[in-house]
């Protein structure tokens, strides 16, 4: 075992078990938000960190340092009192059952413009998650507890009661945008569990979330690196002869990519196991639902029948000894099934990105 693969799986303790550098999930954080990319985030490409939740915290210091500078956001917030000078609407029953009108009150509920937003309460409760976790440097502690010197007005929330389907961006708070995402990552990433009443952050990525933002930074990096391939993710429509397709689930493809006539379908899959086993033969074979998920979008989305559609499942690398790195012609259209070894400096990542579209895109076809 190398060293660096102690210091991310030892260390880390990751749930999955292949190698990843942790600066390569900066740079995959930093293609999904490209507000990452700015100077002032330009030294964590280089900088090493031991544990995620460490870069993390870095990420939301500096991010949380900056909206400072803007300002922090107000919202409207709902808030009752007992007041002298009533405002707002008043409740005549609250007011008697509290005795309120005894001291010349009234309880009232009205709308207060604070900084006590629901947005800077999630960024308060997780930079003292942060806080509170031994992963995290007495450097970066240090730096969150001093942009927290400006949250006084701010309360902490019950990081369990957030509920983030429920935010929306605007214009107003758009810059909250990354943020919220990273307090989302630490909080629904980095798995919580309580000892001796205090809250502590355990080390490891959550697996489904990895594949989130797997899936997330291939698409925006040849959306930034490729843009005549107008890559985006697509609904793709059931062939189907009656049009009957009400019961049938929808197709949406991870990655497509557009070149002239030619269409590749991308389906990334982040997963501990590549391949699966047969126990009886003990022998190897691809994922039979994902190499029939591909195939089904390809001769969907190939109306025509003219073999210009492509499919590529793209793994990310395991520590298996047998990996994915197959090509086939399935009723003439290619399918292609590889793996993106994350665990490369990221300049060899790029190139592996790369040398796909070189290969599936840009070249005519390569099979008989």
């Amino acid at each position: 075992m190398t060293n660096n693969r102690k210091s991310i799986i030892g260390q880390l303790n990751f749930v999955v078990p292949y190698m990843i550098k942790i600066q390569n999930i900066y740079h995959m954080l930093a293609y999904a938000f490209q507000v990452l990319t700015k100077d002032k985030y330009a030294k964590l490409a280089t900088e090493e960190f031991e544990h995620v939740s460490d870069l993390l915290a870095e990420i939301l210091a500096k991010g949380i340092g900056d909206q400072i500078k803007r300002g922090l956001g107000r919202d409207y917030v709902e808030q009752t009192e007992s007041l002298s000078s009533p405002i707002g609407k008043m409740n005549l029953a609250h007011s008697v059952k509290q005795q309120s009108l005894r001291k010349k009150q009234l309880v009232c509920t009205f709308d207060e413009y604070t900084e006590n937003s629901y947005m800077n309460r999630i960024l308060k409760t997780t930079a003292l998650l942060l806080i509170k976790t031994p992963e995290v440097s007495i450097q970066r502690k240090k730096a969150l507890k001093r942009v927290l010197l400006y949250f006084t007005q701010v309360d902490e929330m019950d990081y369990r009661t957030i509920e983030w389907s429920g935010i929306k961006y605007h214009r107003n708070n758009a810059t909250y945008k990354m943020l919220v995402n990273i307090c989302y990552l630490v909080i629904k990433g980095l798995l919580q569990t309580e000892e001796k009443g205090s809250h502590q952050l355990a080390t490891f990525l959550d697996d489904q979330l990895m594949h989130r933002l797997y899936e997330k930074f291939v698409l925006e990096y040849y959306r930034k690196h490729f843009p005549q391939l107008h890559a985006s993710p697509s609904h793709i429509d059931w062939n189907v002869d009656d049009g009957l397709i009400d019961f049938l689930p929808m197709m949406k493809s991870d990655i497509t990519l557009y070149y002239g006539e030619k269409i590749i379908i991308i389906d990334t899959k982040y997963y501990g196991r590549t391949m699966q086993t047969n126990r009886y033969y003990n022998s190897k074979t691809i994922h039979s639902g994902n190499l029939y998920q591909i195939f089904t979008y390809v001769k969907n989305k190939d109306l025509s029948n003219s073999g210009n559609v492509s499919g590529i499942l793209l793994y990310a690398k395991t520590d298996e000894d047998v990996v994915p790195d197959s090509e086939f012609l399935m009723r003439g259209n290619r399918i292609a099934v590889k793996t993106l070894d994350l665990n490369r400096d990221f300049s060899n990542i790029a190139k592996q990105l790369d040398d796909l579209v070189e290969r599936y895109v840009f070249t005519e076809s390569i099979l008989p």
